[in-house]
């Protein structure tokens, strides 16, 4: 009955090693999770903070390219207009 006791005994410290294994692997996971977590919170913080900043910015490349292409198109079909009344 002895040796049947300690085997049982010894049972229950595996299992209780085994379980104490279980939880450790847990806390673990739950640390990764939440570092990923607080990492995806602060990228997307910082898309909207982006997206915000492109939409209240105002675009000054659009203003001078139009400008830039109307008087281009001015001074090349005056300049054609010329060429045609100096070879007449």
């Amino acid at each position: 009955m002895g040796k049947d006791r300690f085997d049982d005994v010894l049972s229950v410290i595996k299992a209780g090693n085994l379980l104490q294994r279980e939880e450790e692997e847990k806390k673990a996971s739950r640390t990764i999770v939440w570092i990923l977590a607080v990492i995806g919170a602060i990228a997307a913080v910082a898309a909207i903070a982006y997206a915000v900043y492109l939409y209240f910015t105002p675009d000054y490349l659009e203003d001078f390219d139009d400008d830039f292409d109307d008087d281009f198109d001015d001074d090349f079909f005056d300049d054609l207009d010329d060429d045609k009344d100096a070879k007449d």
